[in-house]
This record gives C-alpha cells, structure tokens and sequence, in this order.
C-alpha cells in the first residue's frame, strides 16, 4: 500500500472542499488513517427524493468523496491529482433523517490507478449501501 501522504489532514480536506459538493452536501471526515477514511453527512429534508426517501446520488455523493478523499492522501508522492474512471453502487436500504457514515478502504493502491471500496452504514448501524470506484493516477 501507498503511504499517506503527511500534508493531506482531515482539516486540508475540509478547506479543500469548501464551495464544491461534499461542502453542499454537508460531508464531514471523521478520520484518515493509511488505508482508511471515515465521512459522515447528516440526512436533511433537501438531500431526500420526491418518495421521501434518501436520494442516492447523496448516498453515492458520500461514499464517493469518502474514496475520493482517501484517493488524494494516498497519492504517489509524484502524481498531480486523479480522476474516476469508474463507479458502482449496491443499495441494501435507505434512511429519512439522522446521520449516515461511509468507511472508505483501499483494495489497491497502485502506480497508475487505486481502487476503493466503501461501505455506507444507516443511522442504526446496518449496511444501506456497497460501493466501489476505479481512480486514474494523473501525472
């Protein structure tokens, strides 16, 4: 595995965020350690669907930036940045308020690209979603 990279802190996340999505959806990291990131955002009746429902782009919004903010700390000291090349989401049930949290692990973190996998965990602690995504290593 990549090492983390020292500069990249749960604080550099959060002023690298503000006025971008994960600050409008109200993505908050909770811990970067290597290998490992934990986000959280609190349901609000603007992140619902129509049904009532938690929308699942905000459900893929958190387990995305969970592994895309993970992507970032662990970039080879030499890369620029990345981009996704790829993502899937299994959704295994919702929530309508409280607070929803996205463990993000690496499963590989190679030269060119890093696969993350998170597991989006409901107010109750059960799984309401798996989700995987592909990052390209940009130079």
């Amino acid at each position: 595995m990549s090492k983390l990279r020292p500069e990249c802190t749960v604080e550099h996340l959060h002023e690298r965020q503000e006025g971008s999505l994960p600050a409008l959806l109200g993505v908050h990291v909770l811990s970067l350690e290597e290998g490992v990131l934990t986000a959280e955002l609190t349901v609000r009746k603007e992140l619902l669907a129509p049904n009532g429902f938690l929308h699942a782009a905000t459900v893929i919004g958190l387990a995305d930036t969970a592994c895309g903010y993970a992507c970032i700390a662990h970039l080879p000291q030499t890369a620029r940045n990345f981009t996704t090349i790829e993502l899937k989401s299994n959704f295994l049930g919702t929530a309508t308020e409280g607070t929803i949290r996205a463990v993000a692990k690496g499963v590989h973190l190679g030269r060119n690209t890093q696969v993350w996998d998170a597991t989006v965990i409901d107010p109750n602690g059960k799984t309401m979603a798996l989700f995987r995504c592909t990052q390209m290593v940009l130079y």
